[in-house]
């Protein structure tokens, strides 16, 4: 899987497509994740049953999506790409852009 946490990525399909949102979670060996602001749902919740609501009520999660539904957005060309895998003259494996052939990693 290329896509990581922390990530920035853009929404290609659903009722939030072209929303960007940063990766907060994994879930489901991978195969779908949290984004931040993206695919927001109600949730009812009891007192002292979450710190975001310690007196209850209704709060706003972000539900999962599937991960062929969001596309990597890329630092340094600012456009939804997908992600390749290259060795460095060191060893080191990266990732980078297929669209500017920037490498993504820090």
């Amino acid at each position: 899987m290329r896509i990581r946490k922390n990530d920035t990525v853009v929404v290609l399909s659903g009722k939030d497509r072209g929303r960007r949102g940063r990766v907060l979670e994994f879930l489901d060996g991978r195969q779908r994740m949290r984004v931040e602001g993206v695919n927001q749902v109600k949730r009812h919740v009891k007192a002292g049953r979450d710190p975001k609501a310690p007196r209850g009520g209704i709060i706003d999660v972000s539900a999962p999506i599937h991960v062929s539904n969001v596309r990597v957005v890329c630092s340094k060309c600012s456009q939804p790409t997908d992600l390749g895998m290259k060795t460095l003259e060191d060893g080191k494996r990266v990732r980078f852009c297929r669209k500017c052939n920037e490498v993504v990693d820090k």
